[in-house]
């Protein structure tokens, strides 16, 4: 892997990881453009770069985590509220990814199944346009763990490639009544922990042949080339969301599943 691949990679990363597009399925796609061979080796490191989206949104939302954590010294009841809900949103994945994380590499890891994510996915944010517009829906600070649990459940379907983690949580939080506006904010939190969890599980599994592959050099670009590149998705889709709905990224998916299947059919992929 060359310092320019690993650039390619992050800047994939960082710009779709919250977005509802799926950043695994465009990173699986991005490599073998690349002719990076799908490997443990190569999975590992496209989901150990996520280090630098995480460390993107724990910048832009550091009032949410230093809230936080001041809920944990007990100095503030929301903020543990909040981190509370955040950890049993977490809990379903955790547990379903540590059951069935190999299984789902070997089964779905491919363009076919990414092309039928990204469609799915794309027809379920059209069908929904009308509903996401008319709702209002409460605030963060009104999500019970209930709602929390409803919405962990739902990111699971996102271990899919294609479906996107963003997409799954974000729904889930219309469905369970949020807000468009604090959905997509707890979606991203959310991601802070199970991005985190899933890099530290593969870095453990896999960094020292992943490191020996790759080398340092090129996981170090990757991450800084992640955290630019989420910064700035991360606050153009808050500023989108504010006057625009889903839509457009429903025809992003489209496009992306049409573009992977007309190189499938002539040979390029």
């Amino acid at each position: 892997m060359t310092f320019l691949d690993a650039i390619i990679l992050g800047i994939v990363e960082g710009l779709t990881e919250y977005l509802p597009v799926s950043s695994t399925a465009h990173l699986l796609i991005a490599q073998r453009l690349l002719g990076i061979e799908q490997t443990d080796q190569s999975n590992a490191f496209a989901i150990v770069i996520q280090a630098g989206a995480i460390l993107a949104v724990l910048g832009v939302y550091r009032i949410r985590v230093r809230d936080m954590i001041m809920g944990f010294l007990g100095k503030n009841p929301e903020g543990l509220k909040l981190a509370i809900n955040l950890i049993v949103a977490f809990l379903p994945a955790a547990v379903f990814g540590l059951l069935f994380d190999d299984k789902i590499e070997e089964l779905l890891f491919g363009p076919w199944p990414i092309v039928i994510a990204w469609t799915v996915g794309a027809i379920v944010i059209l069908a929904t346009g009308k509903w996401q517009a008319k709702r209002e829906g409460f605030g963060i600070e009104s999500m019970t763990w209930k709602h929390a649990l409803m919405i962990g459940f739902i990111q699971c379907l996102a271990m899919w490639p294609g479906t996107s983690r963003s997409l799954a949580t974000i729904m889930g939080g219309l469905l369970a009544g949020l807000s468009l506006v604090a959905a997509v904010e707890f979606s991203f939190l959310l991601g802070v922990i199970t991005l985190g969890a899933a890099t530290a599980y593969k870095t453990l599994q896999h960094g020292p042949t992943m490191l020996t592959a790759y080398g340092p050099e090129a996981l170090i670009v990757g991450v800084m080339a992640s955290w630019f590149s989420a910064v700035l998705a991360v606050r153009w889709m808050v500023t989108w969301l504010s006057k625009h709905g889903l839509g457009v990224f429903a025809w992003w998916r489209l496009a992306a599943a049409v573009v992977v299947v007309v190189m499938i059919l002539t040979g390029s992929m």
